[in-house]
């Protein structure tokens, strides 16, 4: 959140106030605002902001844009950084128009595909003209929020059943343009085994097919070469389904999870992730949103 100083309200006092809280009232209400944001002996309750330290000075600053007070913030003097006010800057900055959105989803009776790590979307924000919001969305793979999400992650461990509803919505959301990344956590081979059943049922007239190094996809953003998996050796690739020449799904036995960073709670024991996956990620989301 932007940092304001105003010279008046600040007379006296040194530091920074972060505008904290929003609110609209009238322009009668102006005269008295203003009055209690001049009198440091205002009590910190009133603006609903006490950090516990009676001998911390607060400030109150007003925007006032027309005849209208806009927003009202309360602040400490020189605070220390606050993790709500750095999650509210950044839900901000991931919300709005031409901010791409993207789901991992529920499915099975109980799955859900939490370990799987963000930080691509970051990455991707970072180096390209695309804006991402940083976060996934959970979204249940029957519904029709689905359509909303352009790229959707599944993953998980374990064997797992598609109920038809899932199944035929799944197939829906592809045909219709929707991109799929899937991948089994911790190399999962049961998982692996669920998942490619569920491919068949989905699309009994087509195969997922082995992509070849030199596909746009390793080479969109970042140029991939190779795979690097956790322990040397073999032969790791993606596999991927192909509708109207384009590629819908994207699949990785090994995976593509980055599980390290995927949050409390989620462990690779004994997986062969791929280790360059958050550019592999960035890449196959930069294919999506432009194939």
């Amino acid at each position: 959140m932007s940092q304001l100083k105003n010279s008046e309200l600040m007379e006296g006092w040194h530091g920074d106030v972060v505008c904290r809280h929003v609110h609209v009232a009238p322009p009668s209400l102006l005269g008295g605002v203003l009055a209690d944001a001049k009198n440091p002996d205002t009590p910190k309750q009133t603006w609903g902001c006490h950090h516990g330290d009676k001998q911390r000075r607060h400030a109150t600053l007003v925007i006032i844009v027309g005849a209208a007070i806009l927003c009202v913030g309360v602040g400490a003097l020189n605070p220390p950084p606050s993790r709500a006010a750095d999650e509210l800057l950044e839900a901000s900055q991931d919300s709005g128009p031409g901010v791409v959105q993207c789901a991992n989803l529920i499915y099975g009776q109980d799955k859900s595909s939490v370990c799987f790590a963000e930080e691509f979307l970051a990455l991707l924000q970072r180096d390209t003209s695309i804006r991402t919001n940083r976060r996934f969305y959970a979204v249940k793979s029957d519904s029709v929020e689905l359509y909303q999400y352009p790229f959707a992650i599944m993953t998980g461990e374990g064997p797992f059943t598609l109920t038809a509803a899932q199944r035929n919505n799944l197939r829906n959301y592809l045909q219709r343009g929707g991109f799929l990344l899937a991948s089994p956590g911790c190399s999962s081979s049961q998982w692996d085994a669920s998942f490619r059943a569920e491919v068949q049922a989905i699309f009994p007239n087509m195969e997922l097919k082995r992509i070849p190094m030199s596909h746009p996809i390793f080479h969109t953003v970042y140029d991939i070469n190779r795979l690097d998996t956790t322990h040397s050796g073999g032969d790791a690739y993606l596999e991927g389904l192909e509708i109207g020449g384009k590629i819908v799904l994207i699949y990785s036995h090994e995976g593509l999870n980055d599980t390290a960073n995927s949050g409390p709670g989620c462990c690779c024991c004994g997986g062969n992730e791929i280790q360059n996956s958050r550019q592999i990620n960035a890449n196959l989301l930069a294919y999506a949103l432009t194939h």
